[in-house]
């Protein structure tokens, strides 16, 4: 007899946190974390949880956003059955339009209830196994002599690759690259990351002045809108591989970025493609080009990148980890979940589902919606 799990409630939550130091990329500067969480109860008992942290220039959501979409949502899921993942993904679209992050919160709880019905960890559930992962920690975009510091103090702490964010004026970018390689020397791998701030002469410039480096990929070089020079800066650039990251959300981005050939890698992130249903449409289109893949996010807490660690448990295409965030911000109110280790190692539980959630004094704190009744 198929299982079902309907929905009994849901609650949603506003989870703000302070970051300990502002975060900087070329799209602006943070000192929140303006995070959002989706709790929902069925009849039998389960509560799922997700997580979800909107960036205005990449999601155009916020917070107050998500509270918004997400009263809209819910009560449409109010008597479903949390396990029809797929319709509940379309469903949702239907609803309404965009909106990605606020969908991958309440994606991510339907995938924890899933896994907690089939009582196994989520990797599994996806099809996954373990296997060893170990994270970057990112440089914030800053001056040279302050980036440079922090590279260092990174590589002291025993972390094994460094993402550097850049996308300055292209005189800048270059002196920053230089004073960090002299500080950790040339041979601790280097991730780069532009969020979209180079054209496609500077990108093409850059990354032939930084090929005497040890980059492993440059992230999103160009604005969003033009994937098509993606193909320009990727044949012209002395070699360094390009990671489509802004310009790649969902499953549709992805196929039309490996039919233009526009770049090498993707960067997925949950918040990006509305969740685990579409990453994993991603990750098997990935897996089909021979594509290596990272598995990223935004600025949530250990619950949204617990979900990131099972997924990139879930798929031979992943090659690369960032989940360094959650050690960024200054609180941190989520029991169980990933766990870091020396070295940026980050572990997984074998729990069924997430094996994380919020602790029950903190969401106490939070502002909340209640959605108790169906449309």
């Amino acid at each position: 007899m198929k299982a079902i799990e309907l929905i009994d409630s849901i609650i949603l939550f506003q989870s703000p946190v302070k970051l300990k130091t502002p975060f900087i990329i070329s799209l602006g500067k943070l000192e929140f974390a303006d995070n959002f969480i989706v709790e929902i109860k069925t009849k039998s008992g389960l509560t799922g949880y997700g997580e979800c942290s909107p960036f205005t220039t990449i999601h155009g959501e916020t917070g107050s956003t998500c509270m918004s979409i997400g009263e809209l949502i819910a009560p449409f899921f109010i008597g479903k059955d949390a396990l029809e993942l797929e319709q509940n993904s379309i469903l949702m679209d239907r609803i309404v339009y965009g909106n990605h992050s606020v969908k991958s919160a309440f994606d991510i709880a339907m995938y924890d209830l899933a896994s907690q019905q089939a009582e196994v960890p989520l990797y599994r559930f996806l099809g996954g196994k373990k296997k060893k992962l170990f994270t970057d920690y990112t440089v914030s975009l800053n001056d040279a002599d302050q980036m440079s510091a922090d590279a260092k103090q990174i590589v002291a702490n025993g972390f094994p690759f460094v993402k550097i964010k850049l996308g300055g004026k292209p005189e800048d970018d270059k002196l920053r690259m230089k004073k960090i390689v002299e500080a950790i020397g040339n041979e601790v791998p280097l991730r780069l990351d532009a969020n979209q701030g180079w054209t496609v002469e500077t990108a093409i410039d850059l990354l032939k002045t930084f090929s005497a480096y040890k980059i492993q990929h440059c992230e999103e070089p160009l604005p969003r809108h033009q994937f098509l020079d993606l193909v320009e800066v990727r044949k012209n650039n002395s070699g360094i591989p390009i990671m489509a990251d802004e310009s790649c959300c969902d499953h549709h981005d992805a196929e039309r970025l490996i039919r233009l050939k526009s770049c090498d890698r993707f960067n997925v992130k949950l918040g990006k493609s509305a969740g685990i249903t579409k990453a994993m449409k991603i990750l098997r289109l990935a897996e089909n080009a021979e594509m290596p893949v990272q598995i990223g996010g935004f600025l949530e807490s250990r619950l949204g990148f617990t979900a990131a660690a099972h997924v990139a448990l879930s798929s031979s295409a992943v090659e690369f980890v960032d989940f360094d965030t959650p050690m960024m911000l200054s609180e941190d109110e989520i029991e169980g979940g990933i766990v870091y280790g020396p070295n940026g190692l980050v572990e997984v539980s074998d729990n069924p589902g997430l094996g994380a959630k919020p602790s029950t004094t903190w969401l106490s704190s939070l502002k909340k919606q209640v959605i108790e009744k169906s449309v």
